[in-house]
Order: structure tokens, then sequence, then C-alpha cells
């Protein structure tokens, strides 16, 4: 499967264009009552869409049963989705790209972000995990092989170091709220109630209710417009991988040696030297 760099940062060559991400970048307008779902790959990004969605719908659960993911929250850089992505707001977008990447409407914009943040070694096994669904992506070798390719950054959308500090960077802007899958998964409720406040939407108690218990894994995992089972066979092979796998926090305790999670750690610690910002894993 053929990648190609769009400043710097590697994109597959089946999915994503030059001439879309150029487009996403500088053309692709924001609009103030735009909400942004961002996050590096297999972050909690498809977590944090059922979240919101459920917020947009007030707690009721019939959107989300009824409409699938990428209609109801379309990534703004895959050429298919862009095209929803154009219609009629309130809009409820996703993205994986680095801020360096994200439209530059953005700076002028009222739009929100809401940016999702996990442990990288436990992002880094998911994607591990996930890509192996993808029937024109490349095979990945072995964890340390893959590994080796994370850390540097020659993975899809780049180093996660990088679109986390591109991102961090932008903290003092009072349009993005950030927090972290960790977060999430401690506390869903508290979560969901900081989220509903920096958007601005009332949801009383018992709406709030209803957004926990529509967004929690089981309910994701039966629902087929939010588990990717509706993705058609010729591009994700179902029985080689799952979008919702395991949905916990430390799984990356069962695929690292001693040895790699050493390194791991240094290679985080030179990375996120000097970043403002502390993060539940460290």
């Amino acid at each position: 499967m053929p990648y190609f760099k769009y400043k710097g940062i590697p994109f597959s060559s089946e999915f994503f264009s030059e001439e879309k991400l150029s487009y996403v970048e500088n053309d692709f307008q924001l609009l103030d009552d735009d909400i942004v779902n961002a996050a590096y790959p297999k972050s909690g990004t498809h977590w944090m869409a059922e979240v919101l969605s459920l917020i947009q719908s007030q707690g009721d659960p019939s959107w989300v049963q009824n409409v699938p993911l990428g209609e109801r929250a379309p990534w703004i850089e895959l050429d298919e989705d862009l095209k929803i992505a154009l219609k009629n707001p309130p809009r409820l977008l996703t993205t994986h790209l680095p801020f360096q990447l994200f439209p530059k409407s953005f700076l002028h914009s009222k739009a929100k972000v809401v940016y999702t943040l996990r442990d990288p070694r436990d992002a880094m096994v998911s994607v591990y995990h996930f890509i192996k669904g993808f029937k024109e992506l490349k095979d990945l070798g072995t964890m340390e092989e893959f590994m080796e390719s994370f850390l540097s950054g020659e993975v899809a959308y780049g180093s996660w170091f990088d679109h986390v500090k591109g991102w961090v960077e932008m903290k003092d802007r009072a349009n993005i709220f950030f927090n972290t899958y960790e977060e999430l998964k401690q506390d869903l409720r508290g979560s969901v109630q900081k989220i509903c406040h920096f958007l601005g939407k009332e949801l009383n108690s018992q709406q709030i209710d209803s957004v926990v218990e529509n967004a929690s894994f089981h309910k994701m995992k039966d629902n087929k417009m939010s588990n990717f089972s509706t993705t058609p066979e010729n591009i994700f092979d179902q029985t080689k991988a799952k979008l919702l796998r395991k949905g916990i926090c430390g799984d990356w305790k069962n695929h690292l040696t001693v040895a790699q999670s050493e390194r791991f750690d240094r290679v985080y610690w030179e990375n996120m030297r000097g970043v403002n910002m502390t993060f539940p894993w460290e």
C-alpha cells in the first residue's frame, strides 16, 4: 500500500490525496457553530463522536441508532465524508489531522474543538490491531517493528508526539477543550458534564444519564451504526480486526516487553520535555 507525504506527514494514498488535504487546510471554511472532534488515531475518536452525537441530540439515542457514524460526524480529510461535511450546519465534524494541517479558517472562527488524548502506548497497540483489518494497508510486521515506526513518526498521520504538541500549543484558546481517554474511562459522567459546559449545552441529569448509558463500550459495540460493521468487506475484514476491540486502559502491558517499554519511555520523555501539561499515564 503506497504512502505519500503531505508536508512531511505520511498518508495512505488509498484514502487521501494531496489535493484534498491542501483544500481542507487552506480552503475549508469552519463555521462558528461547528463542533470538531479531533484526536490522534485510536485515541477515542469514535467514542467521543458518539458522546458528542448524543449531547447534540439531548441524550435521545435514536440518531446514533439510525444514522452511521460517518454521516453524523464525517471526517473532513476523507473524500466521501467531506461531501457530507460541506452540507448544512449545525455540523459535527471529525479529524485526525495534526494542528498544522487543520483548516486555517479555525483561527478566525468560533468553532469548538474537543481534542482527546490517550496513553500513546495504548494508541499504538490499538492502531497495530486495527490496521490488520484493512485489506489494502501494508502488513505492519512485529509489534517491535511497528513500535519503531510509531516512535519515529513513520505511520499514518505522523508522530504522536508532534500531533499532541501541536494541539497542546493551542491550549490557551477558549474554543479548544482537552480531555483524555483515561478520564472518560474513569468518570464518563463527569467528562460529559464538562463537555456540555464547554459547548454551552444545558442537559438535565436524565439526559446526561442517557448520554452516558448510550456511549458505553457495550452499547457502541452492539450498535451497527457505531461499530464499523457496515464498512464494505472489500475495505475492512471484520474477521481480522474490530473497531471496538477492548476499550480498556493499559492494554499495552499485555504486548510490550520490559525492554520495549523502557525504550518507549526514553523516547517519550525526550519528546515531551517542556510540554506544559500533565497526563494521567505519566
